[in-house]
């Protein structure tokens, strides 16, 4: 009676041998391919050239290595399936019981600098192809991708002889889960379509959460192994394990941060901006940050464009907060948060992405482009015109306003945000909560200026805003009505630019 066998063919060899010993102490013979046959010789495990078996040679440079009926026969026949047996013996085909294989790394080569034609060569076929096959036909057969399953495999068959089909239908449910995710990785990489028939993205486990946004909810963080740089690239360098709402709050404060050039530090308090201010460094930015709301920022988000100095970390130790990010951190400053073992310290180099914002809905996605505009064409449309320094202060708030809940508006003196007013369901209001908020810390209102995501359809906020004083204003523009809010600003003497460029955020 012929031994059954087991295929090898694994690019990383992490361990291999300790599965295959064990293979061969049960009396399986291994059938093993280039680099995996030289590794099995030179530790001296009993291994045969598949082309001996298959009497077909490798080649085309290793493209055609295992593409063999006799190979696949072996595999894929139904053990209990009479036709199948006379046909696989009519063929001299041998089942392959096993079949242990990992595949080229194509999704981490992409990470480095190769070129087109070099990359493509790592888009493995026979790989996908013998575990796919072996995965279908998991009730006779064994399949191994991933290193860390070789212990339970080797512990059943040490003492049961063969896997149990728990075992073999939980292995082969993984390997449709890494094949796909394999096909999508190359799929993105081929792909120049921005909306494609399918969306395909490769993700990986990175991390299972404590809860999501409340205790009672499960979650889990995925990281996109297409895109670089993302959050494999974060650093945490203390602090407890990161939150549901952690990954939130840190993507909003990073958003803010990232659309400055100068020095910024922006406070996020549930995953919405509660001060931004600009400065001439790290220190500076925050301690107008903090004086921007000094009631919010507690257990808050704090996120800095620029490195964090031993001076603004020991300003950051006196208040409570959840997360520091920064792109990188004086030695003496990380010496400093080390005395609150339990801040979130993460370092996070900032780089403009350019990946889809995608959102769930029941039985779906919606998928749209990223909101990257912050190059501002300003219009001017009233009598009075803004002077360069408001000008600069306009562009300042309307960078800050595209990344708070619509309705929103915000209110900025000397390159700080006074007032921010988000989420609401009428513009007016949040006209009136940004006021608010800036009488509450007695600026003077006349030198703000005030900017609003999306147009006024109304005369009213233009109103409000000359009843408080307020003298320059930045929106979109494109209301129907746009002309009333224009006569109302050259009735009241202030001054108004249109962008055209709106900034929902729903």
């Amino acid at each position: 009676m012929q031994k059954h066998k087991a295929l090898i063919s694994v690019y990383d060899k992490t361990n291999i041998e300790s599965i295959a010993t064990c293979l061969i102490d049960n009396n399986i013979e291994i059938l093993a391919t280039g680099g995996s046959l030289k590794y099995l010789q030179d530790k001296k495990i009993p291994v045969t050239d598949v082309t001996e078996y298959t009497l077909f040679p490798e080649m085309l440079d290793g493209r055609v290595k295992t593409l063999h009926p006799k190979l696949f026969g072996g595999i894929l026949f139904k053990r209990n399936n009479e036709t199948h047996k006379k046909t696989a013996e009519e063929h001299q085909i041998i089942a392959v019981d096993y079949v242990i294989v990992n595949l080229y790394p194509f999704v981490k080569k992409q990470q480095e600098n190769l070129s087109h034609d070099e990359l493509i060569e790592f888009i493995d076929i026979g790989g996908p192809s013998l575990l796919r096959a072996a995965a279908k036909n998991y009730t006779d057969v064994t399949v191994l991708t991933d290193i860390n399953d070789y212990a339970i495999v080797i512990d059943e068959i040490t003492t049961h002889q063969q896997t149990t089909i728990i075992t073999r239908k939980k292995l082969a449910a993984k390997v449709f889960n890494l094949t796909a995710a394999y096909d999508a990785s190359v799929a993105n990489f081929l792909n120049e379509e921005q909306f494609p028939e399918y969306a395909t993205h490769t993700y990986q486990l990175k991390e299972i959460l404590r809860y999501g946004e409340n205790p009672h909810q499960k979650a889990a963080v995925y990281a996109d192994l297409t895109k670089q740089p993302n959050l494999n690239n974060w650093q945490q360098l203390q602090g407890k394990e990161l939150s549901y709402n952690n990954y939130r709050d840190i993507q909003s404060a990073l958003n803010v941060v990232n659309e400055f050039t100068e020095p910024v530090c922006c406070a996020v308090k549930h995953n919405t901006p509660c001060g931004v201010a600009c400065g001439e460094n790290d220190l500076v930015a925050f301690q107008k940050t903090y004086a921007a709301d000094p009631v919010s920022i507690f257990g808050g988000i704090i996120a800095f464009n620029t490195p964090v100095s031993i001076e603004t970390a020991k300003l950051l130790n006196d208040i409570f907060l959840e997360v520091i990010i920064a792109p990188d951190f004086e030695e003496g400053a990380l010496l400093v948060f080390s005395k609150k073992k339990n801040v979130r310290v993460i370092k996070i180099q900032l780089y403009a992405s350019n990946s889809k914002n995608v959102i769930s809905i029941d039985g779906g996605l919606l998928v749209q482009t990223r909101d990257t505009v912050n190059d501002y064409e300003i219009n001017f449309v009233t009598d009075v015109k803004p002077n360069k320094d408001q000008i600069t202060q306009l562009i300042f708030a309307q960078k800050v306003v595209k990344h708070c809940t619509s309705n929103a508006i915000v209110l900025v003196h000397n390159f700080v945000t006074v007032g921010i007013g988000s989420g609401q369901t009428n513009r007016i209001r949040a006209v009136e909560q940004s006021i608010h908020q800036a009488k509450e810390k007695n600026i003077n209102l006349e030198e703000c200026v005030l900017a609003s995501d999306a147009f006024f359809p109304f005369n009213d906020i233009v109103n409000s805003c000359a009843e408080n004083k307020i003298k320059t204003i930045i929106q979109p523009g494109g209301s129907i009505k746009d002309q009333d809010s224009i006569d109302a600003c050259n009735e009241k003497g202030i001054s108004m630019v249109f962008t055209e460029v709106r900034h929902f955020k729903h």
